[in-house]
């Protein structure tokens, strides 16, 4: 009765990747390890998933909030230089040079 067994074991080693090598086997071996891992402690694991989970939603929603305002900013800038186009047609590249940025002002 065990000569049946052992080569049913036989055949699963064959057929199993993990004894195919390489990469691929590695790769098995270490999905293997995080299966039985998380059979063995599934508190732990859920644990992970809510909180790491959480974080990659929180930062998910604040990217997507700066997208938009990021979006909202350029329209607005985007209006703004047209409304200066509009009201300064002929020197809009000498309104710019004559404006003080904040590094040329002087300070008291």
């Amino acid at each position: 009765m065990e000569t049946p067994q052992k080569g049913n074991e036989n055949h699963q080693e064959a057929t199993s990747p993990s004894n195919a090598g390489g990469f691929r086997g590695l790769i098995y071996e270490q999905y293997c390890k995080a299966k039985e891992n998380a059979e063995a402690y599934p508190y732990v694991w859920a644990s992970y998933l809510i909180v790491y989970g959480g974080f990659g939603l929180w930062v998910s929603y604040r990217y997507r909030k700066l997208c938009k305002t990021e979006d909202r900013v350029k329209a607005l800038q985007e209006k703004l230089r047209k409304l200066r186009q509009e009201r300064e047609p002929g020197s809009s590249t000498a309104s710019t040079e004559n404006v003080p940025s904040s590094s040329n002002k002087p300070t008291k």
